[in-house]
C-alpha cells in the first residue's frame, strides 16, 4: 500500500476562545469513501476547509495528493472536487450555463453535456437555477465537482435537508465514484449515510477523533448488545433502569431512556416487572441492533443529533 492520498496530522485550529480542532490526524487510502462523523460544531467542515485549502490551520500538516493544500495553487485545484455545505448560483443563470463556465477554471475537464445526461439533468439545460428543486441544485452541485475528473471529492454534509428521495439518488452517485475509484472525504451526522456508504468512519466530537475503523469495527464495540429504547409515562427513579438484568448502560435524552442490554428477553421482562411495581407505564419500546449511534453515545453519553 502507497503513500495515503489524504493526511491530516494533528490539525489544530481557534476562532478566538473556540478550539475548533484540537489535534485531527487520519490517513485516507486512494479509492476509499471516508466519513467525518459527528453532531454538527464538532469540527467536520473545519478540517474539511483545511484539507481543501480554504482555511489555515494554526498547527499541524495537511497534505492531499502529495501536496500541500494551502501553498499549491492551481496545481492543487485541478486535482480535487468540492460540494461545499452550501452551494448559490444567480437565479438566472441556466443549468448549462453553470457547468460550461465551471469547466472554464481547469485545463483538464469532462465533457459537461456528458455530466448533465449523468445526473439527469439534461432536461434541465435550459431552466434558470432559480427553477431547480433542491435535489437538482444539489446534483448540479455534484456535476460541477467532477468537471475536472478530480481524483480527490470533498463532500460537506451532502444530503442535508434533503428528502429520502433525493438523499438515496446522492448515494448511488457516492457508490459510483467509489466504483471508478475516487477517493470521497465525506462529512455527515446521518448514520445510515456513514454505515451504508464508508469504508472507514473517523468519529469526530469537539475538535478531536475519538474513534476510527470500518464501521463494522466500529459497531463491534457494542457487540453483544442491544439497544432498547423506551418511553413511560412517568420519569424512573435514578438510575432504576440501569440496574435491571442485562441492562450493561443506560442513558435518559429528553425522556427517552436508552438502554444497552446484553441480554433483550430478560431486560425487558424486568421492566415490565419494574413498572407495574412503581404503577407506570410504558408509552413505547423499540429495540436496535448495534450501529455507529451507540458507540457515540458510549464514548460521549450523547445522541449524535442532540
Amino acid at each position: 500500500m502507497g503513500e495515503p492520498i489524504i493526511q491530516a496530522e494533528n490539525l489544530v485550529k481557534n476562532y478566538g476562545t473556540v478550539a475548533a480542532l484540537r489535534g485531527v490526524s487520519f490517513a485516507i487510502e486512494e479509492g476509499e469513501v471516508f466519513g467525518l462523523l459527528g453532531p454538527n460544531g464538532a469540527g467536520k467542515t473545519t478540517t474539511v476547509e483545511i484539507l481543501e485549502g480554504m482555511r489555515t490551520a494554526d498547527a499541524g500538516r495537511a497534505h492531499v495528493c502529495g501536496l500541500d493544500p494551502e501553498k499549491s495553487g492551481s496545481a492543487y485545484k485541478e486535482r480535487i472536487g468540492a460540494v461545499l455545505q452550501s452551494t448559490s448560483l444567480p437565479d438566472k443563470l441556466r443549468v448549462h450555463e453553470a457547468i460550461e463556465l465551471f469547466a472554464q477554471f481547469y485545463r483538464q475537464r469532462t465533457d459537461t453535456d456528458q455530466l448533465l445526461r449523468r445526473f439527469q439533468l439534461d432536461e434541465k439545460r435550459d431552466a434558470f437555477y432559480s427553477q431547480l428543486s433542491g435535489g437538482q441544485k444539489q446534483r448540479l452541485a455534484l456535476a460541477m465537482a467532477l468537471v475536472n475528473d478530480p481524483r480527490v471529492v470533498f463532500l460537506d454534509e451532502p444530503t442535508a435537508g434533503l428528502d429520502p428521495q433525493v438523499r438515496r439518488e446522492i448515494y448511488t452517485i457516492i457508490e459510483e465514484m467509489r466504483r471508478e475509484r475516487k477517493t470521497v472525504l465525506l462529512t455527515t451526522h446521518y448514520i445510515e449515510e456513514a454505515e451504508r456508504l464508508c469504508d472507514r468512519v473517523a468519529i469526530v466530537d469537539y475538535g478531536r477523533v475519538i474513534a476510527l475503523g470500518t464501521p463494522r469495527e466500529l459497531k463491534g464495540k457494542s457487540a453483544g448488545t442491544t439497544r432498547i429504547e423506551v418511553r413511560l409515562a412517568r420519569p424512573m427513579t435514578d438510575g432504576a433502569l440501569a440496574n435491571l438484568e442485562g441492562v450493561a448502560d443506560c442513558r435518559e435524552f429528553s425522556g427517552t431512556y436508552i438502554l444497552h442490554s446484553r441480554r433483550p428477553p430478560q431486560t425487558i421482562v424486568a421492566l415490565v416487572k419494574r413498572l407495574e411495581a412503581e404503577e407506570n407505564e410504558l408509552h413505547s419500546l423499540e429495540m436496535f441492533s448495534p450501529s455507529l449511534e451507540d458507540v457515540f453515545i458510549e464514548l460521549t453519553g450523547r445522541r449524535l443529533r442532540d
